[in-house]
């Protein structure tokens, strides 16, 4: 190990454990395994699985204060590897010890940013799955490819975080691309870390659509819900409730278009208007479309700090075009900028496979600041 190797493993190090410290601290590692107790000690009750929708919902919330914990622990062990073997390296040059340490020194990097930003994770739902749904605004056959470059953008994010993706809604472009796409990730809180995505995004480019080789604006817009579980109390009135289905038109294969399967369903009192067609049955597809109905008016009800689903008033006009919260300038230069946090990223190719996690942490971190000064 030479002496810009021995600098660099040091400063890590030195770096790394007071991060880890502060982890400890923000996590509250005592307060997560007392609240473990309390959950255990509710599921040995002779009564416990005669409500079995409470009960799977404790055994889940366990589940996952065990795996923090156990995430967090790993942790500590990898760190404590490090310096033993730092502590060997100084003694004698291996090359492949200092391989390992390299690479260990690597892992405990992504670890800390990742557990750190779930941290900041604190929302009544942030543990749930995702629902996000993307709609081309304007600029044509080139807002549709774009809303397809961003749904690619979206599946590879969620395969690099080993979550799953599942298309609940798909509305072809005339030419090319897609007009609107909902998909549901599904993972541990995926709707915590997408909600951050929510808003319209700008595409600037040299459109391949144009003949003359000109280059073009298109706005998409992404919208973000939690998926509703049973666990979550929602009442919606049959009266409330429009039904209309039509034969699917997406890419689920030939029996989409066979049957009048698809559903769309109208919330009367407020407008909004949800969709599912790839499933195979009306049934399946209608139960889909109520999920996300539900999901989207208790999104809203967050959002608008109100104390009744009742109290939605109207459609909500979430989204205008040109308040966009990102802007992908593709050409005359390459930079990716989100214009509420400032965040950026010169390496738009990396951006477009699904390199998102700076601009969440960056959002994620400015929300925690300004919930801190209220």
């Amino acid at each position: 190990m030479n002496a810009i190797e021995y600098q660099e493993f040091k400063g890590k190090i030195s770096e790394y454990k007071p991060l880890i410290t502060q982890l400890r601290d923000s996590l509250n590692i005592d307060n997560l395994k007392e609240k473990i107790k309390k959950l255990e000690s509710k599921a040995t009750a002779t009564d416990f699985w005669d409500d079995m929708q409470a009960a799977q919902q404790i055994m889940q919330k366990t589940t996952y204060l065990k795996d923090k914990i156990t995430k967090f622990t790993n942790l500590e062990t990898m760190m404590e590897d490090c310096e033993t073997m730092f502590e060997m390296l100084t003694e004698e040059d291996d090359e492949s010890l200092s391989d390992e340490l390299n690479q260990t020194l690597n892992k405990i990097d992504k670890e800390i940013k990742e557990q750190t930003l779930s941290t900041l994770l604190s929302g009544e739902y942030d543990s749930k799955n995702a629902i996000i749904t993307l709609h081309a605004g304007a600029g044509g056959t080139e807002a549709m490819d774009w809303v397809e470059m961003l749904s690619r953008m979206y599946t590879r994010w969620a395969e690099r975080h080993n979550f799953k993706i599942k298309t609940l809604d798909y509305i072809s472009g005339d030419e090319a691309g897609i007009k609107s796409i909902s998909l549901l990730i599904e993972g541990q809180n995926a709707y915590g870390y997408l909600k951050s995505e929510s808003g319209v995004h700008r595409l600037v480019r040299i459109s391949p659509f144009d003949s003359s080789g000109r280059r073009h604006t298109s706005f998409a817009s992404a919208e973000v819900l939690p998926e509703i579980d049973e666990t979550m109390d929602v009442t919606i009135r049959d009266e409330d409730i429009k039904m209309d289905v039509f034969r699917s038109s997406g890419a689920g294969g030939q029996h989409v278009n066979k049957t009048s399967s698809a559903v769309r369903l109208t919330h009367i009192p407020t407008g909004i208007v949800t969709s599912c067609q790839n499933e195979r049955s009306q049934l399946q597809n209608r139960t889909i479309a109520m999920k996300m109905l539900k999901s989207k008016l208790i999104e809203i009800k967050e959002r608008e700090h109100l104390e009744k689903i009742e109290d939605i008033k109207g459609v909500q006009k979430e989204i205008a075009w040109g308040s966009q919260i990102r802007s992908y300038v593709f050409m005359p230069y390459t930079l990716v900028k989100d214009h509420r946090t400032n965040c950026e990223n010169g390496n738009i190719s990396a951006v477009m496979d699904g390199d998102l996690d700076n601009f969440i942490n960056a959002y994620l971190s400015q929300q925690a600041q300004k919930d801190l000064s209220k």
